[in-house]
Order: C-alpha cells, then structure tokens, then sequence
C-alpha cells in the first residue's frame, strides 16, 4: 500500500509540524493530505500521531514508519545521485553570489549537506556588493545568484525558493507597540536602520514604502544583522529584517516585532543560473537542500 508520495507526506508532516504547512510543502490541500494520513492509518490499523498536539507528537507506529520515510528517501537520492554521476561526471564548480546579507543561516548548512554527496563539486561564496548580481552569470563569475526578485533576463532561469515573514523590528518600549501592525505612515517619522544595499533592492521600499512615496525621517545602515537588532534596542531606530534572521532575538525577548501592514509584509527568495547550469544534477540537488534546509531550520517558511 506503501508508496514513494505517503512517505514524503510524513517527511513534510514531520518537517513543518502540522498538517496545514505541509500541504503548502506538497501543493496538497489539507484536506487531501489528511485523507492520505487516514488511508495509512485504516490500512495498518494504527494512529500514526496523536491528533490536536502541538509541537505534533507521533505513536511509536508513526515513529517507525517515518524511520522508514527517511531511509527510503536517502536511498533514492542516492541512487539518483550515482545515475547523475555516471551521465555527467562527478565533479563541478558551484561559485554562488548572495544578494542578502543574512542568508548566510540557512546557505552554509545547505553547502556542507552538498559536500557530503558532491565532494568534487568546488563550492565557493562569491563576495562582496555587486550592482548587478545576475550580471555575473552572464559574465561567468558565479554560478548560482541568490536574489529576491525573479526579473526575466535573457539565458537565466530563477528558481523559486521559498517565502518568508518581515516584520518590523522594534526596541520593547517603543511607543509604535501600541498598534497592531505598522503602515507606510509610520516609518515616515523613525530612523530606518538597514544593510547598505539600494532601496530598489529592498522589500520594504518595493512594496511598502515607494508605492505610499513615502522615505523614513532619517536613514541609518550597517552590514551586520546583530548591529542592526542592537540599533533597535537602544532606541536608535527601526528595522525590518526577515523572521528567521532574527528568530533567537525574538524568542528570547532581545526586542519585539509587528506586522507591517494587516496582512504582514512577505518576501521570495530565488535562485537565479543560466539555463546550462541548472540542468547539473548536483545544482537541482543544492536547489532542493536549500529549500528544505530552510524549511525545516526556521519557522515561518512557505514552499515556492
């Protein structure tokens, strides 16, 4: 009864924490995916989970089949990886260029995972500010380009990777805590705090601020997520950064968030290569890491 979908259902089950977020995981509704849940469970007989826990709790029946689920699914990769080996050869160059200053939580963990099964493939961070990050593709100074918006260019494809909360940031005393979240308005009278990168590369300015025309009081930047939450503690100004850069702050009560807009302010990330590149098994296989690196490292994350 057992097949390949079932047991990327619990993997994605296990992964996200409840049934809604991996339905969004697998492009199933939830009502589809508990439909597959239950067909397991009457087949076998047994509850795989106990219903209406949070964190989700699984029976030991569930606990075994997702041992399984986990097995199968790193024995099929690595199949797949050897019939990738034997088409196109084992080694490569993954030179990648990073448009975020703080993606660096969820990209290093995704290229030591690659290392593991592509210890050929020569990775490297291509640094430093580039005006035009797709521009190195063309130009054959980067592989993969991390960017957060997917702008169509001639030879390059942008892969969708996944979509995330930003809120605004602010010290746990601030008197903008009173609302419930934040508009355009507000910032027109605060100090924004930002990485050093143009406005029209930040989402904030995209979608939030440029289309109200309206520019914060004052500006501040520096390149180091931890100088920017410190900023905000001691009052020098406000920021908005995405959640999973600044989860530990938040947890910990470091300084304190709103949403900006009613429904929240979300942002994409892609990856941008040229069309040749993204056909290497060992790129579509850091392109899949990536996405489930993120998804299961940070609440929060959303499945392109």
């Amino acid at each position: 009864m057992l097949e390949i979908r079932h047991l990327q259902s619990l993997i994605a089950l296990a992964e996200t924490g409840n049934l809604t977020r991996a339905g969004q995981r697998l492009h199933l509704s939830q009502s589809a995916l508990s439909h597959q849940i239950r067909a397991m469970e009457e087949t076998y007989g047994v509850e795989l989970f106990e219903r209406k826990t949070s964190p989700l709790r699984w029976t030991r029946a569930g606990e075994r089949l997702l041992v399984l689920a986990y097995d199968t699914s790193r024995i099929i990769a690595e199949a797949e990886r050897d019939l990738a080996r034997l088409e196109q050869g084992v080694a490569g160059s993954l030179r990648i260029a990073v448009e975020c200053h703080s993606c660096f939580d969820w990209l290093m963990p995704a290229m030591d995972n690659l290392r593991d099964g592509w210890p050929d493939v020569e990775m490297d961070i291509v640094s430093g500010f580039h005006a035009d990050p797709a521009g190195l593709l063309d130009e054959n100074r980067a592989d993969l380009v991390i960017v957060s918006s997917a702008r169509r260019r001639k030879g390059i494809e942008h892969h969708p990777l996944f979509e995330y909360d930003m809120p605004a940031l602010l010290a746990l005393d601030h008197p903008l805590l009173r609302k419930g979240h934040l508009t355009a308005r507000d910032f027109e009278r605060e100090t924004l705090i930002t990485y050093p990168i143009p406005d029209n590369r930040m989402d904030l300015f995209r979608h939030v601020l440029d289309p109200a025309n309206i520019q914060p009081k004052e500006r501040r930047t520096t390149e180091l997520t931890v100088a920017i939450l410190q900023l905000v503690k001691s009052r020098r100004g406000i920021a908005a950064l995405p959640r999973w850069a600044v989860q530990p702050y938040l947890e910990r009560g470091y300084v304190a968030e709103r949403p900006i807009g009613p429904h929240g302010l979300r942002a994409s990330l892609y990856a941008a290569t040229t069309r040749e590149t993204s056909q290497q098994a060992y790129m579509r296989e850091f392109l899949e890491t990536v996405r489930r690196t993120a998804a299961k490292q940070f609440t929060g994350i959303r499945l392109l």
